[in-house]
């Protein structure tokens, strides 16, 4: 009955690692089908949308081109009539002599000038005394008030007679009835003293706008000036264009009107006060099929690439793996460590194999050494045992040489006999490696009373302990370096008295033990080195070897605790070093 389940369970098993590998290829499939969908779509939909962007930026590119062109074509006209005779005499006669019939001869010598193009709708020519003519008969708004500031006036004085292009004179001229008109404006300067003698300001029609818009036929075009005061073309564009993005490079976004899909391009023209916007539909434009093509072609090598990688793996690395974790659990199950005698290809599995075969080796010969270990141990232990009676004896020869000393009259000398075996009680406590926080106060405190007896009057203590900490658990022997520390490295070198001060305090969850003293203090880069994890563990003699007992007090803690952060050091040349300790509060010994 056994033999026959055996023989059931590697069947079973190996089904439903083929059946997974199947259900991972279908998966893989899958998966690369609706990539494939995806990518289709994404592809399709890109180049739909770059086509548009494309289509888009040549149409606005185009119409910049044509209107700059003809803004130019203008921009000559009006320095024909700038210099133009009857305009010079308009200009230069006294104000007394101004009178209808040269105001007529000036605005026929105008037209007559105009006569090569019908798109300027008019001209308007000032003096500096606030005369004026105008070339048109339509009625126009003047707006004196906006030529008297000087925003208005600066841009057109700044090009020294040049030109310069404005929506309605900069919104000084309005035409009565009627769109917005594109101006040119000029400074007129007399030729001979170079002293300024008037303004012109040439109206061009808004129908040579429509009419380059109409010669377009890509896209939705629209022009506004820069404030979006239309001008020309689609109206409605001005909802989807803000001022604010515009520049004189070009920019598109996406947007959706009347439930249809637009590459939205517009920009400020270059040296007009212009917006050009153009939507153009993304729809079914241009589309590299051959991608397509490529990606289709790729989806079938890589689906013939799985049937045949399916294969392989399941000859070389599915089945054996199968019977290798067969020949493990049979193992398992007999409780024994046994080499694994299988016939597998000579590949990774196959190593996996042998490289078992040798940790089954490795693992019956360190069994047998950590049964040696093991008996080591115990001896050790014994050896431990012993030792611990070795104190007692310390103890009372201290206390047999304390009671002669009282005999003999010498109180200091049993004081400090007395100071000196309560300091190796609580040194040796026992054995133990974690005591209270009070007991090695204790330490502390009889260690300073032993080299006060050596240093006098130069050391001073204090001490101030928080409610609660005395009986927080640390690592025994973690205050005593640090203390002799501050005296040798710290306060002797500074050659004055000094003071170390100890206190301790709990917050939240942990233990802080501050150690100050008035020595000679740290330098940063020595401070560093001390926290430097991986500082070395036996520092050569010198000035490194100083802080050894600091850095491995430090590591301890860092032991003891599982923590890194357990330390900061605080310190000022010639002033003094504080050290902080931090300790998960702990009320029991492990």
């Amino acid at each position: 009955m056994a033999v026959k389940k055996d023989k059931k369970e590697p069947i079973s098993s190996r089904l439903s690692v083929v059946t997974g590998m199947r259900l991972i290829m279908f998966f893989l499939i899958l998966v690369l089908s609706v990539s494939f969908l995806f990518s289709v779509f994404w592809i399709v939909q890109r180049e739909r949308k770059n086509s548009a962007v494309r289509e888009a930026e040549n149409t606005i590119r185009s119409l910049e081109d044509s209107i700059s062109a003809e803004i130019k074509r203008n921009k000559e006209l009006s320095r024909l009539v700038m210099i133009d005779g009857e305009v010079v005499r308009f200009l230069r006669s006294p104000s007394d002599e101004i009178e209808i019939g040269m105001i007529d001869n000036t605005r026929y010598s105008i037209l007559a000038i105009l006569n090569v193009t019908t798109l300027v709708d008019s001209v308007f020519i000032f003096r500096d005394d606030g005369q004026f003519l105008n070339t048109s008969r339509d009625r126009y708004s003047l707006n004196f008030d906006r030529m008297g500031e000087e925003s208005w006036q600066v841009p057109i004085l700044k090009e020294k007679g040049g030109a310069i292009v404005m929506v309605n004179a900069g919104g000084a001229i309005f035409k009565v009835k009627g769109r917005p008109l594109v101006t040119i404006g000029r400074v007129i300067y007399d030729i001979s003293t170079q002293q300024k003698t008037g303004m012109l300001f040439m109206n061009v029609s808004a129908s040579l706008l429509d009419g380059k818009i109409d010669a377009i036929t890509n896209g939705r075009l629209a022009i506004f000036g820069k404030d979006m005061t239309y001008i020309s073309g689609d109206t409605t564009l001005k909802n989807y264009v803000d001022p604010a993005e515009c520049t004189t490079a070009t920019d598109y976004k996406i947007i959706t009107d009347a439930k249809k899909r637009y590459v939205l391009t517009y920009k400020l023209a270059s040296d007009m006060p212009m917006i050009l916007a153009c939507a153009v539909e993304i729809g079914n434009g241009f589309v590299m099929y051959e991608t397509i093509y490529v990606l289709l072609m790729l989806i079938l090598i890589f689906g013939a690439s799985i049937a045949i990688a399916g294969g392989y793996i399941s000859k070389n690395i599915t089945t054996p793996i199968y019977e290798l974790t067969t020949a493990l659990e049979h193992s398992r199950e007999a409780g024994r460590l046994e080499n694994i005698d299988l016939k597998i290809p000579d590949n990774e599995v196959g190593l996996l194999k042998d490289s078992y075969n040798g940790m089954v080796e490795r693992v019956n010969v360190l069994y047998e050494k950590d049964i040696e270990n093991e008996q080591v141990i115990r001896r050790a232990e014994m050896r431990v045992l012993q030792e611990q009676i070795k104190p007692h004896f310390l103890y009372n020869s201290l206390e047999t040489i304390g009671y002669m000393a009282m005999d003999a009259g010498a109180e200091n000398v049993y004081s400090a006999l007395e100071t000196l075996g309560s300091f190796y009680r609580n040194f040796l406590s026992k054995g133990d490696r974690e005591i209270p926080f009070g007991r090695e106060i204790n330490i502390v405190k009889d260690y300073l009373s032993l080299q006060k007896l050596r240093y006098g009057d130069i050391i001073e203590d204090e001490y101030d302990i928080g409610e609660g900490t005395e009986e927080c658990i640390i690592p025994k022997l973690i205050l005593q370096p640090i203390v002799e520390n501050s005296i040798y490295h710290g306060i002797r070198m500074k050659g004055e008295g000094g003071v170390i001060a100890i206190r301790s305090r709990i917050e939240g969850n942990f233990l802080h033990i501050y150690i100050k003293d008035t020595g000679i203090g740290m330098s940063q880069e020595k401070i560093d080195a001390i926290l430097n994890p991986e500082r070395p563990a036996e520092p050569e003699e010198g000035p490194e070897s100083e802080s050894f007992g600091l850095w491995g007090t430090v590591e301890r803690i860092r032991y003891w605790s599982g923590m890194t952060d357990v330390v900061k050091i605080r310190s000022e040349l010639g002033e003094y070093t504080e050290i902080e300790f931090i300790i998960p509060e702990k009320r029991e010994v492990k």
